[in-house]
């Protein structure tokens, strides 16, 4: 998977350069969803953020829990309700539940 090789880049250059970050990870998916267990997303102290774990829908709340993550330092499992009827109504073709797991980068 290329996409997760540039994920462990992003965390290098962190670990690197002395900045906070952290990984979401694709650990269950139950039912239909774009990405599949492994997927993995990068984000930083900064917002910046690299690779995928769904077909857009999810990034943006990733990216507002790796906020918590971050002041926290503390792991969190979070389960992704994908109901395109209750939740989204976007039509957007994958009904399923995704669970990720969001942790800082040590």
């Amino acid at each position: 998977m290329r996409e997760n090789e540039k994920v462990y880049d992003a965390i290098q250059q962190a670990k690197n350069n002395g900045v906070k970050a952290v990984v979401a990870t694709v650990v269950k998916v139950y039912g239909s969803s774009y990405r599949r267990e492994g997927a993995k997303m990068y984000v930083d102290e900064t917002e910046h953020h690299v690779g995928l774990i769904s077909g857009g829908c999810l990034e943006s709340d990733v990216r507002e829990v790796a906020k918590t993550v971050l002041a926290s330092g503390t792991p969190l499992l979070k389960l992704y309700d994908m109901d395109e009827d209750l939740v989204w109504g976007l039509g957007l073709g994958c009904p399923g539940k995704v669970q990720v797991y969001i942790e800082p980068v040590s």
